[in-house]
């Protein structure tokens, strides 16, 4: 059974990408929450996958492109990326975005064999 506890010093965080880092909250096959921590002007470059994807802006002020649609977005706002279509942020002011993916991200798991306690 999954930890159903999860405390913020239990997390161990991943860099994926110049002032980025990624930790695994929570996940089954069917699910998976992780917190993504971002420095100002750090990019969450354009990307898709075969996951849903809904993220909640946590903290911070971030421009978001779905799709070729841009957004300025800020803490307390959500978007969605439905499967395979292009997405990626730029980090305006430093922030934690919470990203849900559905079904789980396998790689996400394999990675975090590197990841730290920080």
């Amino acid at each position: 059974m999954a930890n159903v506890f999860i405390e913020e010093e239990m997390l161990l965080w991943s860099i994926v990408a110049p002032g980025m880092q990624r930790a695994i909250l929570a996940y089954d096959d069917s699910l998976m929450m992780v917190k993504v921590k971002f420095d100002k002007e750090a990019i969450g470059a354009m990307h898709h996958h075969p996951h849903v994807q809904v993220s909640y802006i946590e903290s911070g002020i971030f421009e978001v492109e779905v799709a070729g649609v841009k957004k300025v977005m800020k803490a307390g706002d959500t978007f969605f990326a439905p499967s395979n279509i292009p997405h990626g942020v730029i980090c305006l002011e430093a922030g934690v975005l919470l990203d849900t993916f559905s079904p789980m991200r396998q790689e996400f798991i394999e990675s975090e064999m590197n990841a730290v306690n920080i």
